[in-house]
């Protein structure tokens, strides 16, 4: 029997590329993931069953030795932080991809792209996303690309920015753009056409347009949303479009950064919806599944806590070694621990602060962490309200809150890195190293000033952390108590 193919994914940290891998398992593919750090792969459950490649799709040498041995090749490389530079660099690396793909001899790249309306003014970074096929197919190795719009599915930007908007907005003040037909498809369904692409050779080398069987506005998508939640909202249309004014409305009521929404509303001003239907002679098999049933779904695995992807030392060794407050400034960086000797097992105490953030909230004066999120929102921040993926578990690279997630080590540390705007780097860390039959929980704040600015942030913030990471540790060490029982 001969040995499965080799398929190359790139992108397996983002939405679709994370969901693409284990469909591949499943069908009976070896599976190459080339990614910048492999370590943003931790906590994946798949993770043992793949091999993994650190690359760059700037370095045409590392591009070539990973696609060294492989059948075929899924792209699904690009930004979505918009602009001429971004959109430069990501078209420089489907170049790279195209000439790495043909010096490896491999026999199909399939691309998933976006569905847009060439007729229309696009932006660069929508531009760059059309442009990205015509690059790929380019070079000699035949291409198959899959364009779509709206995914919708748990944890896509899509379906957050519908469900926050829909949740929080009873009256919806709404551009024009709200009332451009889309052809929203589901996460499931694009998940199938990409993984029958590796056994349809009739779509090789193809252009292939898909969408679910519902045409609708975007306001209709967020009624249809608010039916399956038994919500009622009133919407007020306007004439006009305003996509930065947009951008940042959504920013501030969603967990959504206005640079990742600005190029989907921008995809929203046009009508993004299939204009020939090679997908159903190609995969007649294949039956999209309605918007209002995706939302269902969506929404049932999210109730389920089964959301898959979604939109950061020393050891004591005894009492005496034990202090509960620490303060001290190393290489120029503010280092402040606090520490405390529970009687529990690292276990429950682990599984305490990985459940931080979120709906739980940080188990002490949410209220001033609210504010904290509201003032980095105002200045074009993160904010606070991106949530997190899962109630209880986060994987390397993950966002939680305006944090993101750095480092997780099972039992043992947690460490977050700060996302929100301050003048410098942050990370906060939690850690639970064993005591004999005991825990010693710490919390640690680091902080890498940049200039005068990053002094005076500390110190301004330095007398609040006593109440707020005390309380933190009390709250964390409560909940490490319940979870033990």
């Amino acid at each position: 029997m001969t040995d499965p193919k080799l398929i190359l994914v790139t992108g397996a940290t983002g939405y679709v590329g994370g969901r693409l891998v284990p469909k591949l398992l499943e069908a009976g593919y070896r599976v190459r993931c080339l990614v910048r750090d492999p370590s943003r792969l931790q906590g994946r459950a798949w993770l043992k069953k793949v091999e993994v490649v650190r690359g760059n799709g700037l370095s045409s040498s590392e591009l070539v030795h990973a696609l060294k041995g492989v059948s075929a090749a899924y792209y699904l490389i690009h930004g979505m932080q918009g602009g001429k530079v971004n959109a430069e660099r990501d078209l420089q690396v489907a170049r790279n991809f195209a000439h790495a793909a043909e010096e490896a001899d491999i026999d199909n790249i399939i691309y998933f792209g976006e569905l847009v309306d060439p007729t229309a003014n696009l932006s660069p970074y929508l531009r760059a996303r059309h442009e990205t096929g015509y690059l790929l197919r380019y070079g000699k190795v035949p291409v198959t690309e899959f364009r779509a719009g709206m995914i919708v599915g748990s944890g896509s930007a899509l379906f957050e920015m519908i469900r926050y908007l829909a949740e929080r907005e009873p009256l919806l003040v709404c551009p024009a753009w709200f009332y451009s037909e889309a052809q929203p498809i589901a996460i499931r369904d694009v998940l199938s056409y990409l993984v029958d692409a590796l056994k349809t050779p009739d779509c090789t080398g193809r252009v292939i347009e898909i969408g679910g069987p519902s045409l609708l506005t975007y306001a209709e998508m967020l009624l249809g949303y608010a039916k399956e939640r038994n919500l009622k909202r009133w919407m007020i249309p306007t004439p006009f479009n305003a996509p930065r004014l947009s951008a940042y409305w959504v920013h501030m009521v969603t967990p959504i950064h206005w640079r990742v929404v600005a190029p989907l509303i921008e995809g929203l001003r046009a009508r993004l919806i299939v204009r020939d239907d090679t997908a159903k002679k190609l995969f007649p098999h294949i039956k999209p599944i309605d918007f209002q049933t995706a939302v269902h779904l969506a929404l049932g695995r999210i109730q389920r806590d089964n959301v898959e992807t979604s939109w950061s030392d020393a050891l004591v060794i005894s009492m005496g070694d034990f202090k509960p407050y620490q303060f001290t400034v190393e290489e120029g960086m503010f280092i402040e621990r606090r520490q405390i000797l529970l009687d529990l097992k690292p276990d429950p105490v682990f599984r305490a602060y990985m459940g931080i953030g979120g709906e739980r909230g940080w188990y002490y004066m949410d209220w001033a962490w609210a504010i904290r999120g509201w003032m980095d929102k105002s200045i074009g921040g993160v904010g606070l309200r991106r949530g997190r993926r899962h109630p209880d578990e986060v994987h390397v690279g993950e966002s939680l809150d305006f944090w993101r997630v750095e480092t997780v080590e099972k039992n043992t540390r947690l460490r977050l890195l700060a996302e929100m705007k301050v003048p410098g780097e942050a990370w906060l860390e939690f850690e639970s190293q064993p005591q004999d039959d005991k825990t010693l929980f710490t919390i640690t704040a680091y902080f890498a000033p940049h200039g005068v600015s990053g002094f005076l942030y500390w110190y301004a913030m330095w007398p609040f952390h006593k109440f707020i990471f005390d309380g933190m540790s009390r709250g964390i060490a409560s909940r490490a108590r319940i979870l033990s029982r």
